[in-house]
């Protein structure tokens, strides 16, 4: 029998408190920053001693900003379209294929998860300042495709593992070809997998501050490393502000994710 929550009696409480207490160490910081954004004080007072508008007026009036949240779009948009279609590729490969070190392949794919983020950053403004992509646009997107794909690995191989194969073969002996197969049955039916490789893409280049700082140049800069370079400047409400908008569209994308994921089980 298996040990469900209604059946733990009074560990539930317990466990309940454990689960409230832990959700409000990760939420509370989160609320600080958004009530902070809104204060009408100059330095960073918690309980503002008043509302305002004022830093979010100054933040898309300052076109520098504006050009660091635009280059996180772009930057995190050519992410996801690369991330997405080298996942798709290789979950195929990991999923369908029958070859030796295949196990080995899968690690080594997953490796920049596990892999400190600073030490991978440090790997790559090495050997991009050799061969001149530190700086630039290109640099920005390899480097931030190495750390998305992991995630985009697992969300596909997740969707193509719950796919039966028995379903594109089908549609191969009705006269399909089999890249027709893949494209009108197999794609389909792990979009699901592909959406949340699309988000989880997105987010990860959208929120990079390591890697982008090694990345960056005068010219180029994203908007989590406006937000570094302003805060080891000033300590202004104005990086509050540019932090909510980050939470905010993450929070949304991750909504999207799991009310796809609930219509999915529906």
């Amino acid at each position: 029998m298996l040990l469900t929550f209604e059946k733990m009696g009074a560990w539930r409480w317990g466990l309940g408190l454990i689960c409230a207490l832990v959700a409000l160490f990760l939420l509370l910081p989160i609320v600080f920053i958004i009530a902070l954004s809104f204060g009408d004080s100059r330095w960073l007072i918690f309980p503002p001693p008043g509302w305002t508008l004022r830093w979010y007026e100054e933040l898309f009036a300052d076109p520098r900003w504006i050009e660091s949240a635009l280059t996180s779009a772009k930057i995190g948009l050519i992410v996801t379209v690369f991330s997405v279609a080298l996942g798709l590729l290789a979950s195929i490969g990991l999923v369908r294929g029958r070859f030796k070190g295949k196990a080995v392949l899968r690690t080594f794919f997953l490796t920049p998860m596990v892999l400190p983020v600073v030490i991978l950053a440090v790997a790559l403004y090495a050997l991009f300042l050799r061969i001149g992509l530190s700086g630039t646009l290109v640099g920005f997107v390899i480097a931030h495709v190495v750390i998305a794909l992991p995630f985009s690995i697992i969300a596909i191989s997740g969707a193509l593992e719950t796919f039966d194969p028995a379903i594109e073969d089908a549609a191969v002996v009705c006269g399909a070809s089999p890249w027709e197969a893949r494209l009108r049955v197999t794609l389909p039916a792990i979009s699901h997998g592909l959406f949340s490789a699309a988000i989880f893409s997105f987010l990860i280049s959208w929120d990079e501050v390591v890697i982008a700082i090694f990345m960056a140049s005068p010219t180029l800069q994203t908007l989590p490393v406006r937000i570094w370079g302003t805060l080891r400047q000033d300590l202004t409400p104005v990086i509050a502000a540019a932090s909510t908008l980050l939470v905010a569209l993450t929070i949304l994308l991750m909504l999207a994710a799991a009310l796809l994921r609930k219509g999915k089980k529906a």
